[in-house]
């Protein structure tokens, strides 16, 4: 076997000799290597110098009568190249190799049928192509550029972008990390992405709107049509669930009467249950029901509206005859702006207005506690972003206290008639004597450091203790379009007037997980989305100033709020301001990717 052409891991090589053992291989390069017989392939009984460029386009074709057979390498190198030389065998050899006609079975060939030559061939050709694909899309990328041909990679790095994928081939290739962020920051970089688009709902998870056909259950209702129910909101509102009324000494809260079309675990109820409440996003509204419920139930939409309605006497602060009953009202659409002007005028609002007082002092006996701290509403709409103060007004403040009656009515009607319900809970907080004693008066970093004392609220089948509110047990039910619980509260409430059977205990403990559960998410997505156009804000406004207010120091550096636009920021100083301090402050930088801003002092 001296002097014999062998091929060893690909490489031609000679016999230089042999001994009991192994085999001397020289290779083109001068180089040698002792190896076992096992370990390289018989080419050839002459060696002579081969190469692979050398090899003359074989006729494939000639081998199609041996489909499926074995032969030796000898004989197939004749088939082919007429001959059996050291370079027609080495030929045969690296075709062999190339696995596309042929395979090794030991030391003979089997030629592969047709069939599977063409699906390899394909297989080869779509790689080839996908190749040629990859390399013309990084190349746009280097560029900042892509075009039509490179969308599926560009879709594929959107799913990473949104977090619907952990990888991207694509970011591999290119060497960008697979994270939503550093996605998400190239394709702004190529303007796949406005700045304006908000990634966030998508990227937690949230679903978006689905539209389903929904009709309301016809119940019996009492005739309430004579009593003057107002429905107080924003101006541009068209979708009020809460109304309120006065009869003499008793007063009347509507809520929109969601229950009589969101039945207990109907499709309905779990498509609300998965999205648990409605999303205020400065660029949408993401809805807990369909648009459709809205339409139905929105108080005022038609000259009358179906409603749930909580009829009670406070005497004294203390609630008498509740009467929850379906009713039909006639409903007068007013603007918070307009019942301002109207509030010490209008017979009812001015009734209203004693009875809202009373009760405000009456949970602020009970430990009531609420801080003044600045918040901003962010809108963007028409390309443009407005950040504006959180309104406030008498009427507002009339509507939110006669709300918190209501959940103090159902609380006690509940517990009254053994229904169980997602209460609202919180525990006391840990509010030192002096914060309790001057909890009206507040500075702004007072205010900021209270907040840290307050329990987690929380929600519970128990009847518990709501600390800030200052009630002994308390139920959300004025948001039945835009809270699950809310919803839910009416469906018990719902049942039980209609003689149905309400759900157990354990039922409405396995909701409460259900919904909680998707509350992370919504948090997450709410908060996201407000900076992230508050950055953006921040970057289409350069040159933007405004107050800072020192609300703690840790160390060498002041934290501040920015009332303004509702952001906290933290800055070094060699001589700490005093705090509640203002601060002029300017821009430094701002990252929409990680939705930072650096602030310093103007």
């Amino acid at each position: 076997m001296v002097n014999s052409l062998v091929a060893y891991k690909g490489k031609a090589a000679r016999i230089a000799g042999q001994n009991t053992h192994k085999f001397e291989l020289e290779f083109a390069d001068g180089s040698s290597r002792k190896v076992r017989e096992k370990d390289f392939r018989f080419i050839h009984p002459e060696f002579a110098q081969v190469n692979d460029d050398d090899c003359a386009q074989a006729d494939i074709a000639i081998l199609d009568d041996f489909q499926e057979e074995t032969l030796t390498l000898e004989e197939i190198t004749e088939w082919l190249f007429d001959e059996y030389t050291a370079q027609s065998a080495w030929c045969t050899c690296v075709l062999v190799e190339d696995g596309l006609y042929f395979y090794w079975k030991k030391d003979r060939i089997y030629v592969r049928p047709a069939e599977q030559v063409a699906s390899i061939q394909a297989k080869r050709d779509a790689e080839a192509l996908e190749a040629q694909t990859l390399a013309h899309c990084v190349d746009n990328i280097a560029n900042n550029i892509f075009d039509e041909q490179d969308l599926s990679y560009i879709q594929d790095i959107e799913k990473v972008a949104l977090n619907q994928s952990k990888h991207a081939k694509i970011l591999t290739h290119i060497g960008v990390e697979n994270t939503p962020e550093a996605a998400y920051k190239l394709l702004l970089r190529l303007k796949y992405f406005e700045q304006t688009f908000n990634p966030y709902p998508s990227r937690h998870g949230i679903p978006n709107d689905v539209d389903i056909d929904t009709q309301m259950v016809e119940v019996e209702r009492v005739d309430l049509t004579h009593l003057r129910s107002y429905a107080i909101d924003n101006a541009d509102s068209n979708d009020a669930d809460d109304a309120i009324s006065i009869d003499a000494d008793k007063i009347w809260i509507h809520i929109a009467d969601v229950s009589s079309i969101v039945a207990p675990g109907s499709e309905l109820d779990l498509y609300a249950q998965e999205r648990a409440s409605n999303l205020y996003l400065p660029d949408q509204i993401l809805h807990m029901l369909p648009t459709s419920v809205t339409s139905i139930c929105a108080l005022g939409c038609g000259e009358t509206s179906p409603a749930l309605s909580f009829g009670f006497v406070m005497i004294d602060n203390q609630i008498q005859t509740i009467e929850v009953v379906h009713s039909t009202i006639k409903v007068t659409n007013i603007s918070y702006d307009d019942a301002d002007k109207i509030l010490d005028s209008n017979e009812d609002f001015s009734k209203l207005q004693t009875v809202v007082e009373s009760h405000k002092q009456y949970r602020a006996s009970n430990g009531s506690i609420g801080l003044n701290l600045p918040r901003v509403d962010v809108r963007f709409k028409e390309g443009q972003i407005k950040i504006s103060d959180q309104a406030s007004s008498p009427s507002r403040e009339l509507v939110a206290e006669m709300m918190v009656m209501a959940g103090r009515v159902i609380a006690q009607f509940a517990q009254d008639n053994d229904i169980v319900m997602p209460y609202a809970i919180q525990d006391e907080g840990d509010f030192s004597q002096e914060t309790l004693d001057n909890k009206d008066n507040l500075s702004m970093s007072e205010s900021f450091a209270a907040t840290k004392c307050f329990k987690r609220s929380a929600t519970s089948t128990k009847p518990l203790l709501h600390y800030g509110l200052g009630l002994n047990a308390y139920l959300r039910v004025t948001s039945p379009l835009r809270r699950y619980f809310d919803l839910l509260a009416h469906q018990q409430l719902s049942s039980f007037i209609l003689g149905k059977p309400t759900l157990e205990k354990e039922r409405i403990k396995e909701i409460i997980g259900i919904t909680n559960a998707a509350m992370p998410s919504i948090g997450k997505t709410t908060r996201a989305s407000n900076d992230h156009y508050k950055c953006l804000y921040l970057i289409q406004n350069p040159n933007w100033q405004g107050e800072g207010v020192v609300v703690d120091t840790r160390g060498d550096k002041a934290l501040f709020m920015i009332p303004e636009i509702g952001m906290m920021t933290q800055i070094k100083f060699k001589t700490l301001p005093e705090r509640d301090e203002k601060v002029l402050l300017k821009v430094g930088s701002v990252d929409l990717i990680e939705r930072l801003v650096n602030f310093k002092p103007a």
